[in-house]
């Protein structure tokens, strides 16, 4: 029996755990939280991330090592290679932490992306916006996720005000401007790449964001095949040019028929999370069954599917157990503000049929703004 370690106990880490489990499975979880949630359903090593003493003795009780969260230290990664398999690898894991080598990467495979430019110093700055323009966004180059480390910046009168809320971090994480993108839909493909290069995706899914934080996901996105396969073959060429094992996601804005790749994440991801009732292998088993070099499974939807995010503190679960289809996720987290505290899904063997279960829970939930735009792109916000 086969012992799994992952680095990063979140709810990701706690899913893994609860797929493996029926596979015969066994886990260990290196957290520096003394509370984090996937130690409900696995053994939890508390420590940091960087210490070496903590990683060697991580490394002796597991016989492979993955990830839950993509800022865990690329040497850290290193270490572990040293002593067990690693997947996915320190160059997928160091290459997604930096959005500048992140970029300058899609861009070397073809993948189109926004404009960018390097920020160093404030000087830089006015550089980056005299050929970027705006509106643009100045990011972190490092370390940011769910929206942090982020300022928009509209017009001109606004990048001194940028500089000053995250100026400070230049030498040390590194900035990065990019061109804003006015799209039309926010997309991302979920793709796995078995230690044999076997290579899966499962269906696109479009995405909604409030705040920067995933709302709600609906899968399969209704889109041209063109742009669709598109994606797929996107992922692809990350995918072999990174040697990358394990679920992966590639995170799109599409605008007229066209996409631009927004950032990869080396790990299962929020979007995907849908998969876990509404495909025939869920993103959590197939990332399994690649880090152990096992066969992949089928990635196909069943029938149509709608994530919604808990975030600040658990809603009723009741309104969603009550229809068909519906799906309960309780991370076992303490509420707060703009944390991921859980999520449900619903199922339906068509669209219409999720219409009616999403605009039922979202009236029993007094979330109907929540669903909106879900129902809207199903074709069915007016009933």
């Amino acid at each position: 029996m086969a012992t799994v370690g992952i680095l990063g106990g979140g709810q990701l880490a706690r899913m893994l755990a609860l797929a493996g489990i029926p596979m015969g499975l066994r886990f260990a979880v290196l957290d520096p939280a003394e509370d984090a949630c996937a130690g409900h359903c696995a053994p939890l090593q508390v420590g940091a991330y960087d210490d070496a003493a903590a990683l060697a003795a991580f490394a002796a009780r597991i016989d492979v090592a993955t990830f839950d969260f993509e800022n865990v230290p690329s040497a850290s990664a290193e270490l572990l290679a040293g002593r067990v398999p690693v997947h996915p690898g320190a160059l997928a894991l160091a290459t997604a932490q930096d959005r500048l080598a992140e970029k300058t990467l899609f861009r070397e495979l073809g993948i189109p992306v926004p404009e960018f430019a390097a920020v160093d110093t404030r000087e830089s700055l006015d550089d980056a916006v005299a050929r970027v323009g705006v509106p643009a966004v100045l990011k972190t180059r490092r370390l940011g996720y769910d929206g942090k480390g982020q300022f928009r910046i509209r017009s001109l009168d606004e990048v001194e005000a940028a500089w000053q809320a995250l100026g400070a971090q230049a030498s040390t994480v590194g900035l990065i401007l990019e061109a804003f993108v006015p799209f039309e839909r926010e997309l991302s493909v979920v793709a796995v790449r078995g230690r044999d290069g076997e290579f899966r995706t499962w269906p696109l899914t479009r995405n909604w964001h409030v705040d920067g934080v995933l709302s709600a996901s609906l899968a399969p996105a209704a889109c041209d095949p063109t742009v669709a396969g598109q994606a797929h073959a996107y992922a692809r060429l990350l995918a072999e040019r990174l040697d990358y094992v394990g679920v992966f996601a590639l995170e799109l804005f599409s605008r007229g028929g066209k996409l631009l790749a927004n950032e990869m994440a080396p790990r299962v991801h929020n979007s995907g999370h849908w998969t876990i009732e509404g495909a025939e292998t869920s993103q959590f088993e197939n990332h399994l069954r690649a880090v152990l070099g096992l066969p992949l499974g089928d990635t196909a939807a069943r029938g149509v599917s709608c994530m919604l995010n808990w975030i600040g503190e658990m809603p009723p679960a009741g309104p969603v157990l009550a229809q068909p289809g519906g799906h309960w996720h309780d991370y076992g987290k303490q509420s707060r503000a703009g944390r991921k505290v859980g999520h449900a899904t619903l199922r339906a063997d068509d669209a219409q049929a999720l219409a009616r279960a999403l605009r039922a829970a979202g009236e029993g939930l007094g979330r109907q703004a929540q669903v909106a735009p879900v129902l809207d792109a199903l074709g069915a916000a007016d009933g």
